[in-house]
């Protein structure tokens, strides 16, 4: 997905060049004049506007298939709002907050992709997608998973898929798949869960040692990889008043665990 990264703050372009650096290529970024003028550092890769974000957006909105803004949702809203068609054709647009904190899903968040861009924004922040669509809020289970870093496509699907039938869930309940980074990038993870449909969240391991909730501790996954735990604590802080409701099930090369989110207030 070509994207461009639109930030008027120091603080955003500190966000932004934090994507940037994880997007590469696939992604532009466009800084405001004044902000190219504050900074002493040279950005050759950077394109500066002037006047204004509205203007840029008239420039390009239709040559980009995502837009993701460093800056307060409003301002994204005004400065898109006269460009918007449909959902079939308009880009992902996402809005992140100068902080990290949150990356949300404004338009076209399924046929778009603007929900998929979102939780990979929030990914590479460790931050939290925020997204509003109607499928997507009926949705409340979360897996964990930890995996050898040689393990098939295959054999990741077929140990979801299990975990979900021990629990009598099906597939369509799950919103997030859960694992630390080192796990999100082996070929057969993420393979296996591109597969099957399913957002992949990335939990950091500052989290997992900072995590107060029970999850069954490991000495040995510690000595490997730096964490007492993967699937379970993975489940359970890749979603908000989370539940296990299976603990630990191990398969060939896969652990899985699965937890249910308690959004009812």
């Amino acid at each position: 997905m070509r994207l461009a990264l639109i930030t008027l703050t120091e603080e955003g372009l500190r966000v932004a060049e934090r994507l940037k650096r994880n997007l590469g290529e696939d992604a532009d970024l466009f800084l405001s004049e004044r902000l190219c003028q504050q900074e002493s550092q040279e950005r050759p890769h950077a394109r500066p506007f002037s006047n204004g974000v509205r203007a840029l957006v008239d420039d390009i909105f239709g040559k980009y298939e995502g837009l993701v803004f460093i800056m307060a949702v409003g301002i994204v809203v005004r400065a898109i709002a006269p460009h918007l068609k449909d959902k079939f054709s308009d880009p992902a647009v996402v809005a992140v907050d100068d902080a990290g904190r949150f990356a949300v899903s404004i338009v076209s968040g399924h046929e778009g992709g603007a929900n998929d861009l979102a939780l990979e924004v929030a990914n590479i922040l460790h931050g939290e997608a925020v997204i509003t669509t109607g499928t997507e809020a009926k949705k409340d289970i979360i897996v964990g998973i930890g995996c050898k870093a040689d393990i098939t496509s295959g054999a990741v699907k077929e140990a979801i898929l299990s975990g979900l039938r021990m629990c009598h869930i099906p597939l369509e309940r799950v919103r997030l798949i859960a694992t630390i980074e080192e796990r999100a990038r082996v070929p057969g993870l993420s393979e296996g869960v591109r597969e099957l449909g399913i957002p992949l969240k990335v939990i950091s391991k500052e989290e997992i040692n900072a995590c107060g909730q029970e999850f069954s501790r490991s000495e040995f996954v510690k000595e490997k990889i730096g964490v007492w735990g993967v699937c379970e604590p993975a489940a359970l802080l890749a979603g908000r008043k989370t539940e296990l409701i299976q603990k630990k099930q191990k398969y060939p090369g896969v652990t899985i665990a699965v937890a249910r989110e308690n959004l009812m207030w």
